[in-house]
């Protein structure tokens, strides 16, 4: 019993390893790629399915693609709603583990072959370089995931004779239900659902379970998966958490679909075509099985994504103020998700910046001091944040701080040009002047728009538009101070007034000037996390 257990934990052991090096090396050749690809999902729920599937069928690691989409959400490069199309997506595509184990582990007799395929990936990792070595080390993980199948199966074949689960063979709710129980357990002990269908597999195809008992460790082992992502969003923010529990009711309600509805007619099925045996049918049809659970509840439940989104907002309540939601400390593992999270949070304040001075512009009494304690404050998170991210390693990620930093210093100009509010005062009693700054409201509302990330405004309008007011304002003001010289010498008004609208002048001029800048920049820098 002690050898037969040795080789299970050693044919799990082999079996993650192989995942592992396989999944690791297929997400760093496609990360920038997979980063970029899911931050650029629209509206659309079947392209974000679509979009979560393909991701996970290429890393081999559903968790890889719930974990990066939680740290999208937190770090706002994607909604709340797209997150959810991602979810169900890589649920989909997690099923593809079965097929090619299904397939390839219990179809053929590999694992003689699978030592050369693990010794040219070893050579090409030795020897080549970049993509060529991250090949390799996919090509190794890979032949040790068959060797992995091939332990488990002796391991199996002697389990089979010595645990006795008849117990269990009952079709009642109950016994099912311990099953599936057993299948979270495996789940969340393994910390990989592909490991524990593996080992579902290998013991379905030497007869250690049924297909009955297979079906519900697999029901289990989905619910299962899902522990992860709620341990890592458990920390984060409101939308990580969120989407980790979307992630949780799907399971759930794909779960309940398969157990009423799909067991019974895929033991049915397997009865009516004399599937009763192990071995490869058998193996194959727990494959189908699991992935028409899937399929069944991306059906029922991707129609249902706003409620979905309505429950998970209900159940995990917003607690941070609006402004600072985006600056999740999880994501500081990730150099581009922070910086994309700290720009975020730096546009929205800008946003507010904007509207606010757009009202006040149009004479509305507003505090000198309001935005700029706001922004203040802001710029103050923003700054502690930054610290604790680690220095990027890639050039992308350097140039996208580079940017970052910039933006910094030029919203700290503008939060310091928020304490002359109260020239809006002054500049209402220069006719010429007036005219001019009653253009920059508009433009300012245009501007937080973008800011806040409304889709129908778009980045090259709003500084055009910025461009023509701070030209137009340059070019007027020449006229505007001679004007004022000239009634101050004209006795139309004081000496003291004269100064007080030549700075109020000066000063809308400057701020035309530095929101232009601040757009400017930001646009650069959003580029960047398109690419």
């Amino acid at each position: 019993m002690i050898t037969t257990l040795s080789m299970l934990a050693g044919g799990i052991g082999v079996f993650l390893l192989g995942m592992v090096l396989m999944s690791d090396s297929l997400k760093a050749m496609a990360g920038e790629s997979l980063r970029s690809g899911l931050a650029k999902l629209t509206g659309k729920p079947i392209k974000a399915l679509l979009a979560g599937l393909g991701a996970t069928a290429a890393v081999q690691s559903s968790t890889a693609t719930t974990m990066a989409t939680i740290g999208f959400v937190s770090a706002g490069l994607l909604s709340f709603q797209n997150a959810i199309g991602v979810i169900i997506g890589a649920n989909i595509g997690s099923t593809s583990t079965g097929w090619i184990v299904a397939l390839l582990g219990m179809k053929f007799s590999i694992s003689s072959l699978a030592m050369p395929v693990i010794a040219v990936g070893a050579i090409m990792k030795l020897l080549g370089k970049d993509r060529m070595a991250l090949a390799g080390l996919a090509l190794a993980g890979f032949g040790l995931i068959f060797v992995g199948i091939d332990f488990l199966q002796q391991a199996m074949s002697g389990l089979a004779a010595k645990v006795d689960l008849t117990q269990y063979a009952s079709t009642g709710i109950g016994p099912r239900l311990v099953l599936v129980g057993i299948g979270i357990v495996m789940t969340i002990i393994l910390q990989a659902s592909s490991a524990a269908l593996a080992t579902t597999l290998a013991a379905l195809s030497t007869g250690t379970i049924d297909f009955s008992q297979a079906m519900s460790l697999v029901i289990g082992q989905n619910i299962g998966t899902t522990a992860t992502a709620l341990l890592a969003a458990a920390g984060g923010t409101a939308s990580a958490k969120r989407t980790a529990l979307v992630h949780l009711l799907f399971n759930l309600g794909s779960a309940v679909l398969a157990f009423f509805i799909l067991q019974p007619l895929f033991s049915w099925g397997t009865q009516a075509w004399g599937l009763r045996h192990a071995g490869i049918n058998t193996a194959l049809a727990l494959a189908a099985f699991h992935t028409a659970f899937s399929v069944l509840g991306a059906i029922v439940f991707l129609p249902q994504s706003a409620l979905l989104a309505r429950l998970a907002t209900r159940l995990a309540p917003e607690h941070a103020p609006p402004g600072l939601r985006q600056l999740d400390d999880a994501l500081l593992s990730v150099p581009a998700l922070a910086i994309a999270a700290a720009e975020k949070t730096i546009s929205l304040g800008l946003a507010d910046t904007c509207h606010l001075l757009a009202r006040r512009l149009q004479g509305e009494a507003i505090a000198s001091n309001q935005s700029g304690v706001s922004l203040d404050k802001l710029l103050q998170s923003v700054d502690a944040y930054t610290t604790k991210l680690p220095t990027p390693q890639s050039a992308a990620d350097q140039q996208r701080l580079m940017h970052l930093l910039l933006l910094l210093d030029q919203t700290r100009v503008l939060r310091d040009d928020l304490s002359g509010l109260h020239h809006a005062d002054t500049i209402r009693h220069q006719p010429g002047l007036w005219d001019l700054a009653q253009r920059l409201p508009a433009t300012l509302e245009h501007t937080a728009h973008w800011l806040a990330g409304d889709g129908v405004v778009v980045q090259e309008e709003v500084t055009e538009e910025l461009r023509q007011i701070t030209e137009w304002v340059h070019e007027h003001q020449q006229n505007a101070r001679r004007s004022v010289v000239e009634n101050a010498v004209n006795e139309h008004i004081s000496p003291a007034a004269a100064l007080d609208q030549l700075t109020a002048q000066r000063w809308l001029e400057r701020l035309s000037k530095h929101i232009t800048r601040i757009a400017e920049t930001l646009g650069e820098t959003r580029a960047l996390f398109r690419e």
